[in-house]
């Protein structure tokens, strides 16, 4: 029998989905041109990103109360893989066979850690 996800995967889960979406805002930001130094730190982008930011800590923070220490880092790790997705969805951005390789590296070194 399969046992279910607990919640504090779910919660490590939800934090590296939170996080690489804010990374995705925060490029979006950097890809504009702003008028003022302060325009260029203080615009939506950026601030609901660092806000995400800091929600994603504090989940992460939250998770490892009922997380194996070794787990945590297996999880975040895929958010690379997940920021390369949504760059791709996002800003058409290629990837390479390089790139590719590298992700599929990382994901060889979850399915060996993990098991």
């Amino acid at each position: 029998m399969v046992k279910p996800m607990n919640k504090y995967y779910l919660m490590m889960i939800g934090a590296v989905i939170i996080s690489s979406f804010s990374q995705i805002l925060l490029k979006k930001s950097a890809t504009h041109k702003y008028d003022s130094f302060i325009r260029e730190y203080m615009n939506p982008y950026v601030i609901v990103g660092y806000g995400m930011m800091v929600v994603s800590t504090l989940l992460i923070i939250a998770a490892y109360r009922g997380l194996d220490y070794k787990n945590g880092p297996i999880i975040e790790s895929l958010g690379y893989i997940l920021v390369m997705v949504l760059s791709y969805v996002f800003f058409r951005e290629k990837v390479s066979g390089r790139k590719i390789l590298g992700y599929a590296l990382i994901l060889l070194g979850v399915i060996v850690f993990y098991i």
